[in-house]
């Protein structure tokens, strides 16, 4: 499991609130932006603990594209808030250095 970070930080508050906006969305409209919401939160919320630099990465480029593709009312700016949130932690999070294998005993 990774230490705090921007992008677990990012994974889990955005992955809570997308699952929250997507179930809501199924009893005030049947869009199918609410499967996108719900789905996409859960998955960050499954990615907190072992990928939350990925998902903050695939997240903020999604929902940045999305709001330049369809930038109109609230919706518009919930995406672009979203997605440069998540392109954000991802440059806030430093990569992790790969493991360095343990030298050879009696070499």
């Amino acid at each position: 499991m990774q230490a705090a970070s921007p992008a677990r930080l990012y994974a889990t508050a955005v992955g809570a609130l997308l699952v929250v906006l997507g179930l809501a969305g199924f009893f005030h409209d049947r869009s199918g932006l609410n499967f996108l919401y719900a789905g996409s939160g859960a998955l960050g919320l499954l990615a907190a603990p072992c990928a939350p630099r990925l998902y903050a990465l695939g997240a903020g480029a999604l929902y940045t594209a999305l709001a330049i593709s369809d930038f109109s009312g609230t919706a518009g700016w919930l995406h672009l808030a979203l997605g440069l949130l998540g392109l954000a932690a991802v440059a806030g999070t430093p990569r992790l250095k790969p493991r360095a294998k343990p030298a050879a005993e009696g070499s």
